[in-house]
């Protein structure tokens, strides 16, 4: 009786389970990408991407004018560096690249940029170490002015700024960006 007794207990036990229905699966949420937002100025800065050979790095900047007014500007971007800990790092901005490398420099222009038009600079550096003595330093947070004098703007970096212990970073005057304003698509239509 006690071995039928339990095994009843125990198909019980399994009907029930059976019955009870599953637990309903809280959603994940998905992971949000944070494009970058328009500055009160009505501009914004990304970075292009970074082109690495044989210890020469060199990072394009892209500006957007993402707001409604004409926007000008003359001259070179202004980079400021932090470490990963938010530290400021020194850097000696050099506008052009002449102590970096050769055929960099061009001379700033007077830009303006309608609505939806761009601008592009870049930023060399060599990760080079020459003094073993002072270490290695590595950018991971950047804001750029536009130009000297204006609100600087945060720009997300895919990488670090290896600078070894140079502490030089080449800035590119601005210049205009020829490739055509991406048109925004029509909405789908009912």
């Amino acid at each position: 009786m006690k071995m039928a007794a339990r095994f009843g207990a125990l198909t019980g036990t399994i009907l029930l389970a059976a019955c009870t229905p599953a637990p309903t699966p809280t959603p994940t949420p998905s992971p949000t990408i944070s494009l970058p937002t328009c500055s009160a100025e009505g501009i914004r800065i990304t970075e292009l991407g970074v082109d690495a050979a044989m210890g020469l790095r060199a990072m394009g900047l892209e500006l957007v004018n993402c707001g409604t007014q004409p926007y000008e500007l003359a001259g070179h971007p202004v980079p400021r560096l932090w470490d990963a800990d938010r530290d400021p790092l020194a850097v000696e901005v050099v506008p052009g690249a002449r102590s970096i490398t050769s055929g960099f420099d061009y001379p700033p222009q007077r830009i303006v940029l309608r609505p939806g038009e761009r601008a592009t600079a870049a930023l060399l550096w060599r990760n080079l170490v020459t003094d073993a003595t002072v270490a290695a330093s590595n950018g991971t947070y950047l804001e750029v002015s536009p130009v000297a004098g204006r609100p600087a703007l945060q720009v997300d970096l895919d990488g670090p700024i290896d600078l070894g212990n140079t502490g030089r970073l080449g800035v590119s005057a601005w210049k205009p960006d020829d490739r055509p304003a991406p048109t925004p698509s029509a909405p789908p239509r009912p």
